[in-house]
């Protein structure tokens, strides 16, 4: 019997999971854990909550996790609760899938004002991730700016533009679709260091933008290149900039019934984060670009901003004793290798980087490697607990486990708890998912 641990019940953990199952069949056992009692990490607390469609991946990780040999294991932190050194002793390899769930730093002036926020804190907050829900970011002010030209940028410009029926369908959290109903924000700047050339926004993101009831995108036509240049361009980047180049080309007469503008500011760097105690504007440098990289020009300005939050990347958490990149913000691996018994797989391996659909080849590709070390002897051969030596540890450590059976009453709660229309309405505190089970 192979006895695998997966810490992380993200999309990587769940299609790590999967491939074992495909891998050995009934002659394995995966136990998953996660620090929260409830599982699917970003797609429950990351995909934006007006993304139901995204959101019904998890229907296939519950396939998962409800087969007899998977078990969910909820509310038990890796490093607190358990050590690495404990887990190695019991399982024969241990796949760290805990993604990237902390913010880059801007790493310039003035990034310690009040009302400036990473992207994992303001989308955590709206996706009532417990670790952010009292962020009580202050919506009063009228200029917004959003730092980064990536889909998650997209999706906070998104989410402060809209009306409250607007979220009719989605699972955002009560706090933040009241204090979103309150804002009076009215012009949301998208920043970014270089062109429409180099945006990662995906053209489904983009073109949302199109249908917003009191909101319009405005892109400046002199920062469009000559539209020759599209041409050389792959598919999905082409549609992108076709939709950029259709924003420029909106009439006045069309804004004038929208309140709300969305304008994307490109060639701009952010240098310094002003104001007095609270954020009052983004200083920036003009840039060009060459071969690709954005160059200072030593021109600069201030962007307005009673609000900041910055959508520059994520940060895995370093885990003791297990060896960590410091410089790329994840575990430092070897194609997915740690060290012996020890695996990254997802954001934890490679970085904030691909679709939710990229961690399945990735989750299959690790089982491969796992496989490939048994075969080798490089794994030992001595038998592991597994299962049971866990579950006497965490009984003598008088550990609240919970399950995915709780997981479903949890689940049901939320269900029953929802506003009209909306799916659920999430509990954001530990405390209150750990009762629902009850």
């Amino acid at each position: 019997m192979r006895h695998l641990a997966i810490v992380g019940s993200g999309p990587a953990g769940y299609y790590t999971a999967e491939a074992a199952q495909k891998q050995w069949g009934d002659a394995v056992r995966v136990d998953v854990f996660d620090t929260l009692p409830v599982p699917y990490g970003l797609i429950r607390t990351g995909v934006a909550p007006d993304h139901q469609s995204i959101k019904g991946v998890s229907r296939r990780y519950e396939a998962t996790a409800l087969s007899d040999n998977v078990r969910f294991v909820g509310n038990v932190t890796i490093g607190k609760d358990l050590t690495v050194e404990e887990l190695r002793s019991l399982y024969d390899a241990v796949v760290f899938a805990t993604g990237a769930p902390h913010d880059k730093q801007l790493g310039i002036p003035g990034e310690d004002l009040a009302n400036v926020h990473g992207s994992a804190a303001f989308v955590g907050w709206y996706n009532g991730h417990p670790q952010f829900a009292a962020l009580d970011p202050d919506l009063s002010g009228r200029n917004a700016v959003v730092i980064g030209m990536g889909n998650v940028a997209l999706d906070v410009a998104r989410i402060l533009s809209k009306t409250e029926e607007e979220f009719s369908g989605s699972d955002i959290v009560a706090h933040a679709l009241e204090a979103l109903r309150k804002s009076g924000i009215r012009t949301i700047t998208i920043v970014g260091r270089r062109g429409p050339h180099q945006i990662m926004m995906t053209p489904k993101e983009l073109g949302e933008l199109m249908h917003l009831e009191r909101a319009s995108p405005r892109v400046d036509p002199a920062d469009l290149p000559e539209e020759a240049e599209d041409a050389f361009l792959e598919p999905g980047l082409r549609k992108s900039v076709t939709l950029l180049r259709s924003f420029a080309a909106i009439p006045e007469s069309e804004r004038a019934d929208k309140p709300v503008e969305i304008d994307f500011d490109m060639f701009a760097s952010p240098v310094r984060l002003v104001g007095d105690g609270k954020v009052a504007g983004v200083e920036v440098e003009r840039t060009t670009v060459e071969a690709g990289r954005a160059i200072g020009t030593g021109e600069t300005y201030v962007i307005p901003a009673d609000l900041v939050v910055a959508c520059i990347g994520y940060r895995s958490s370093p885990i003791d004793g297990v060896p960590f990149d410091d410089r790329l913000g994840r575990f430092a691996n070897d194609e997915g290798r740690i060290i012996p018994g020890l695996y990254a797989v997802g954001w934890a391996r490679r970085g904030p980087t691909g679709t939710i659909g990229t961690n399945r080849p990735d989750g299959f590709g690790v089982v491969e490697k796992i496989a490939e070390d048994f075969a080798s002897g490089a794994l030992g051969n001595s038998a592991k607990e597994g299962r049971s030596g866990f579950d006497r540890l965490a009984e003598a450590r008088d550990l609240d486990i919970v399950t995915f059976r709780d997981w479903k009453k949890i689940e049901e709660a939320e269900a029953r708890a929802a506003r009209e229309g909306a799916p659920r309405e999430k509990f954001v505190d530990v405390e209150s998912m750990i009762r629902a089970r009850e």
